[in-house]
């Protein structure tokens, strides 16, 4: 490391990183498209390209299928897009989102039915399909050939399609198996491109498609996924396709200035609003379409759609929390388990990460239809396996999936009672004390002198950040107040931090903190847990903390 000239501290954040060598630093640091796998190293590769030319060059319809969220809609707009170059006419390439509730998740009879009426020979199965062997089989029996590409743990029996990508198969010869759903189907494009001898430059331009994924299906953001990221985010910023600039005006987001949080907490929400609420093709239209002025238009539908889908989280969330808050051994419970009729299935996700954001527990929030069919979603905690906690109950549901950290769930009314008890069992025999609190994982100890130009910059080449590369946290011990501490906000409900450690000072910005401004005042010390991010005020930009928490010490 010492071949970067960089400090011992810096060093030390790349190497918690696994990044041992200078070269592995540099790689990390400056993603490159150079960087990426030969698309051919997949498994069946070979046989989705021979049977994807056999297509083009026949002038058979294709037809793109994909997911209803922003993993699944990004890739069909990014395949079909991309194939619309090579498709003998337009009316040769469709596209296909399952309705969420009369469909469900993943291949569909419908879809085959409408793939059949629609006259099509080929369907590009994207961030779906793995599991859909009777679908697969199904679709043979009207000359309907699948190429799979997805990222889903597969079952003990593939689909007897022409081609299943999915480096998650048991026999996967492929290095990287963390890729987005959209990221294969770039890499199967990648390939097409590749075989034909033609260069990528059009493929590139894609790429903020492929960041959108990422982003939102929280994946790894290593290896490849951090290449196809960093180019993505980059790309967006220099040349946002239509419809993705259309989403960052009704998002008020600068271009320039997009970062991986933006897409998570501002566009992504956007995207799944409309498959949540009405259907997934409405992103679709959006994302591929080229006339700026319709993309306006119909971006400002799926904002409108959004705002409608934060009103009904926001009420259901109301009635999930008074209904945990209802029971009176709410406290001795290790899961959270709620059920509503009614309840718009669309947000049940959401206010499942809502209330494990005020109980930490494992949860699982139920919708009730009229026929007594509940529908859930559920999600963990962290290092908690809750999809093997929902095996565990397996006898008493109709259909599950999903993975360690969030599952989907659906069973019968009168099996609810006896399911929340063995769930809340299996939890309380299985959850480890560690798992019970919120744990934040610090980067590092720091004196403020420690926190110069140079280290900053490094922490910002660190970018994309996500699952595996997460922003850093620091923490700084026995801080005190320097000059300006005080309360601020309507309410002086936050902290302004103005603090020494007598080896330098910094400012920052404590939300929710202000009660603690007079105990600073008055020259309590503290311990400070904190993210840097840069401050521009009045031209001048400058390095503070965005603080996480605060633990006042007795003065020394």
């Amino acid at each position: 490391m010492s071949e970067l000239k960089i400090s011992t501290t810096s060093a030390s954040l790349l190497v918690k990183r696994g990044l041992l060598t200078a070269e592995q630093a540099r790689q990390f640091i400056r993603p490159n498209l150079s960087g990426l796998h030969n698309p051919f190293l997949m498994r069946d590769m070979d046989k989705a390209i021979v049977r994807l030319e056999r297509a083009l060059e026949a002038g058979e319809k294709i037809l793109v299928y994909g997911d209803y969220d922003v993993d699944g809609t990004t890739a069909v707009a990014l395949v079909y897009q991309y194939l619309a170059h090579y498709v003998k006419s337009p009316d040769k390439l469709d596209y296909y989102i399952p309705d969420r509730y009369k469909e469900g998740y993943g291949i569909s009879f419908q879809g085959i039915d409408y793939a059949k009426e629609q006259g099509c020979k080929l369907i590009i199965a994207l961030d779906c399909g793995i599991r859909s062997v009777d679908k697969v089989a199904y679709a043979q029996q009207y000359g309907i050939d699948f190429i799979i590409c997805d990222h889903h743990l597969p079952g003990t029996t593939l689909p007897d399609a022409v081609a299943v990508l999915d480096a998650k198969r048991r026999d996967n010869t492929y290095p990287f198996d963390e890729l987005s759903g959209c990221g294969v189907g770039f890499k199967l494009m990648q390939a097409l491109t590749e075989k034909r001898g033609e260069m990528l430059d059009r493929l590139y331009t894609l790429l903020p498609l492929t960041a959108m994924s990422i982003a939102s299906d929280i994946v790894p953001i290593v290896g490849e996924n951090r290449i196809l990221a960093a180019c993505g985010i980059k790309r967006l910023n220099e040349q946002p396709p239509i419809g993705v600039q259309a989403l960052m005006e009704v998002a008020s987001l600068e271009q320039g200035k997009i970062n991986i949080n933006d897409l998570l907490f501002r566009i992504g929400p956007r995207i799944n609003a409309c498959g949540r609420l009405h259907s997934g093709r409405e992103a679709v239209r959006l994302l591929v379409t080229t006339d700026i002025e319709e993309a306006r238009q119909y971006a400002n539908e799926v904002n409108e759609t959004n705002s409608h889908r934060r009103d009904i989280e926001q009420n259901i969330s109301v009635e999930a929390l008074k209904q945990l808050e209802e029971n009176e051994n709410i406290e001795a419970l290790n899961s959270n388990v709620v059920c509503g009729k009614g309840w718009h299935k669309g947000v049940v996700g959401i206010v499942a990460s809502r209330l494990t954001e005020t109980y930490y527990r494992p949860t699982i929030v139920f919708s009730e239809d009229e026929e007594g069919h509940l529908t859930g979603s559920a999600r963990s905690v962290g290092g908690f396996d809750i999809y093997a906690a929902i095996d565990s109950c397996s006898d008493l549901l109709t259909n599950f999936g999903g993975h360690a950290f969030a599952a989907g769930l659906s069973l019968n009314r009168d099996n609810y009672e006896e399911f929340k008890q063995r769930f809340e069992k299996y939890v309380s025999e299985h959850i480890l004390p560690e798992q019970k609190k919120p744990v934040i994982e610090v980067a590092a100890e720091l004196q403020f002198a420690d926190i110069t130009n140079q280290f900053f910059k490094i922490i910002n080449c660190l970018e994309p950040f996500g699952p595996e590369n997460p922003r850093p946290i620091f923490v700084t011990r026995n801080a005190y107040n320097y000059r300006y501490t005080r309360a601020v906000g309507k309410n002086a409900e936050h902290l302004k931090l103005d603090l020494t450690d007598h080896t330098g000072s910094m400012q920052g910005i404590a939300f929710g903190k202000g009660a603690l401004a007079a105990e600073l005042l008055r020259g309590t010390h503290a311990d400070i847990l904190y993210e840097l991010q840069s401050n521009t005020f009045n031209g001048n930009t400058t390095i503070q903390m965005m603080v996480q928490d605060i633990r006042l010490t007795p003065s020394s």
